[in-house]
């Protein structure tokens, strides 16, 4: 494992914000940690990193302890927290550079490494403005730059996309698939599902500093209650016929307003096809037909009975 956290203990005066934590991250997966605010993630992340003294457990990096002065393996690990870390002083390149220095020391081998991260984040025709001129995409590009641009083993990325343009939240979710294919293992955190979704190989869901769960999306998706969701454009649909449909087969329940029919099941196979069934026996006529599958999101409420942004 690239990473072992065992029975992680951290106390805030009487607050318990880790407890008995546990958590592995083989390499080169990308590891999806999820949780409302408050759960432990930051915490977690910190003590991985050893910037927190906890109070019990064991964290291992590269197979080796973690400790404040264990710089060999600090010098593999790369950071991008939620808040933009850069000096507003410095050009775009001047910002990379100093950076890339705290790990590499040979000036030769950092200008090669800054432009590889330049071009890599998409910043060329802005590596000579400073980060006060750059949109706030283009600013979290560069503080993602400045967490790859030593290409590190393991790269811990704490909401990096909070408040990003559509177009740079692409590019960064396109940067981190490369990094990954490249061989960086990735713990990636956010409140973003559709992101973790498309993103993670693995998952884990945590809440008030306990897992809750852990698996690949699928095997998530299959822990919960919830079944797919049908919604069918259909007119002047009668209430016995609502009734009627509810008595179907893993029909949860349904729900008959402003000309759309949703039935929500509870698993089964073959809902689409009974429903069909039932509309055409009825000679009902309708129009569109969507099928939605249980969403991360999903899974979160029915684990935890919070929102991800509580």
């Amino acid at each position: 494992m690239l990473v072992r956290v065992e029975n992680l203990v951290k106390r805030y005066g009487n607050l318990l914000a880790l407890d008995h934590f546990s958590l592995e991250v083989a390499e080169g997966e990308i590891l999806g940690l999820l949780g409302p605010n408050g759960s432990g993630k930051t915490t977690t992340i910190n003590c991985i990193l050893s910037l927190l003294k906890y109070d019990k457990g064991v964290v291992e990096v590269f197979g080796k302890p973690m400790t404040p002065d264990a710089y060999d393996s600090k010098r593999n690990i790369g950071i991008v927290m939620q808040n933009v870390a850069v000096f507003q002083e410095l050009r775009v390149d001047e910002n990379i550079d100093y950076f890339c220095g705290m790990y590499v020391n040979d000036p030769k081998t950092r200008r090669r490494l800054v432009d590889e991260a330049i071009e890599f984040v998409g910043l060329g025709e802005f590596r000579k403005f400073t980060p006060r001129k750059l949109s706030g995409g283009l600013l979290r590009r560069l503080n993602i730059a400045c967490g790859i641009a030593h290409k590190p083993r393991l790269l811990i990325l704490d909401e990096p996309t909070v408040a990003v343009d559509p177009q740079s939240r692409n590019k960064i979710l396109e940067g981190i698939r490369e990094l990954n294919r490249q061989g960086t293992t990735v713990i990636y955190t956010s409140h973003y599902m559709e992101e973790v979704d498309h993103l993670c190989t693995r998952i884990v869901i945590m809440d008030k500093g306990r897992t809750l769960a852990t698996g690949t999306k699928e095997e998530l998706k299959s822990m919960i209650n919830d079944g797919e969701t049908i919604s069918v454009e259909l007119y002047m649909l009668q209430p016995d016929d609502v009734s009627q449909i509810r008595q179907l087969p893993h029909v949860a329940r349904a729900d008959y307003a402003e000309n759309r029919l949703s039935v929500h099941y509870d698993g089964g196979q073959h809902n689409l096809l009974n429903l069909l069934d039932y509309l055409k026996s009825r000679d009902l006529l309708f129009g569109r037909v969507f099928s939605e599958q249980p969403t991360l999101n999903d899974v979160f409420l029915e684990i935890t009975g919070r929102q991800l942004r509580d």
